[in-house]
């Protein structure tokens, strides 16, 4: 082409004068592709060793685990046995006074003397507030020397009236006046006395509600009295426990106030009507409170007794395990002999059904079986299936506060 300059070889001569055309020189091979051969190799290399190193791992990890057997928990173990299990009717009640009441008077008047003191204990006929009743003892002696005229006044026309000087009816008219002296004056003595206020009964006094000088309405509260020796348990039951109730029956009953503390009573009344409302029935029981640890209005927990229940599986309450998902227990079960020759034991975690609660103890309804021999202290470090080994020490004992009925 023009303006292209093709330099052509001379053609090479060949011996015997034959011309022969040279051949230009084949180029050599990129350098790059052994450098991808190289590194290649490389990577392929660090990934094997990686690959090895993860394997040998895996491989050292489980067979560290597998030869290194944690030691056996220690633990405490009970036998369940069988026992009769108590059976309680239980309902929630109030605490009520048989004798309380608000001391109040029947006449109006100023307070002249308070003689007591809050929260004093008194007896019956003690007297606890002075009224004025100084205008009443003014119409007594009136009355009284009423009373003295007339009688002389009688004495003196009976004997006339048997002389015929005065007529029986001025005798009659003299009985009259004093049969209305006498009157007054025992209205009177009655009025004064109702100005002194007096225990009605035996009992504990409460606050005071009035001061000295101050004018009180008939009814007007001066202090609460209440005997504290004998009170009412009021509490319901379903209708449906009518038939196992009866008047005598003992009653156990506990108040927050005084955990770990039980009161004895009995049932003395059973209301013979149902309620419309929530078809329960009242029951009402007698107890004594000698100490007067109970007071009136207190809630309480009331459970009558009955008849013991044939014999149940029965284990402490901390052998059980309460949980959302239910109660389980660690039954304790040999797995083979050890190199020592000793047995070797494991805990496995089983349901169970528990029943009636009382004194620290638990009736187990099904899971376990009499002579079965239980986890009671230490669950908390256990799994299913864990090895253990049982501790010399006694079980532990019952909780301080047993769980109420």
């Amino acid at each position: 082409m023009d303006g292209e300059l093709n330099t052509i070889a001379p053609p090479h001569r060949a011996a015997g004068g034959v011309s022969v055309a040279r051949t230009p020189p084949a180029r050599a091979r990129p350098r790059t592709a052994l450098w991808l051969i190289i590194v290649g190799a490389l990577l392929a290399a660090v990934l094997g060793a990686l690959y090895g190193f993860n394997r040998f791992r895996e491989h050292a990890i489980a067979d560290f685990f597998a030869h290194n057997t944690p030691p056996p928990s220690e633990i405490s173990a009970v036998t369940a046995t069988l026992h009769s299990v108590p059976d309680y009717a239980a309902g929630i009640g109030s605490i009520a006074a048989v004798h309380q009441v608000t001391v109040t008077p029947e006449v109006g008047g100023s307070v002249t003397a308070i003689v007591f003191q809050p929260g004093a204990t008194v007896k019956a006929g003690d007297p606890l507030v002075q009224i004025n009743d100084a205008p009443d003892r003014g119409d007594l002696a009136n009355y009284q020397a009423q009373m003295r005229y007339a009688q002389a006044t009688l004495e003196r026309n009976s004997v006339l009236v048997r002389k015929q000087f005065v007529s029986q009816d001025t005798v009659d008219q003299n009985q009259a006046q004093l049969d209305q002296a006498r009157a007054q004056i025992q209205k009177t003595q009655a009025i004064i006395a109702q100005k002194l206020i007096r225990a009605p009964f035996a009992g504990r006094l409460g606050v005071r509600q009035i001061d000295l000088g101050q004018y009180v309405s008939p009814g007007a509260p001066i202090v609460t009295l209440t005997d504290l020796a004998e009170l009412y348990v009021n509490f319901t039951l379903p209708t449906t426990m009518r038939a196992q109730i009866a008047v005598g029956q003992s009653v156990d009953v506990t108040a927050d106030a005084f955990p770990g503390r039980t009161f004895a009573a009995k049932v003395a009344t059973i209301e013979p009507q149902i309620s419309a409302d929530t078809r329960t029935m009242r029951v009402q029981a007698t107890m004594a409170n000698p100490d007067g640890a109970l007071l009136p209005g207190m809630f309480v927990n009331a459970a009558v007794a009955l008849p013991a229940k044939p014999d149940e599986v029965v284990l402490p309450e901390t052998a059980v395990e309460y949980t959302l998902y239910g109660d389980s227990i660690y039954v304790i079960r040999a797995d083979g002999t050890g190199k020592d020759g000793k047995k070797l034991l494991k805990a496995i975690r089983t349901p169970v059904k528990t029943g009636a609660k009382w004194g620290g103890k638990v009736a187990v309804l099904s899971g376990i079986k009499a002579g079965d021999r239980v986890v009671a202290s230490g669950q908390i470090k256990l799994q299913d299936g864990a090895a253990v080994t049982i501790s010399d020490s006694p079980p532990p004992p019952p909780p301080a506060h047993p769980t109420p009925q």
